[in-house]
């Protein structure tokens, strides 16, 4: 059984990924070089987030 959660809990990495999608965003605008950099690796922090999520629950699922 899982443990009830706030709306707090629930929403806080949702915020944080978009808080860093957007950074990623603006970074890309503004210019060239280590924004570029930054860039990617804010862009990229959804990616990875979901690809771990992907993981982690391909290694919990239960077999047959």
């Amino acid at each position: 059984m899982s443990i009830p959660q706030t709306t707090k809990q629930i929403w806080a990495v949702p915020m944080v990924l978009g808080i860093v999608s957007a950074i990623g965003l603006v970074s890309a605008l503004v210019g060239d070089g280590i924004w570029d950099a930054l860039s990617w690796v804010a862009l990229a922090a959804p990616i990875a987030a979901v690809l771990w999520s992907a993981a982690r629950a391909v290694s919990h699922s239960p077999t047959l």
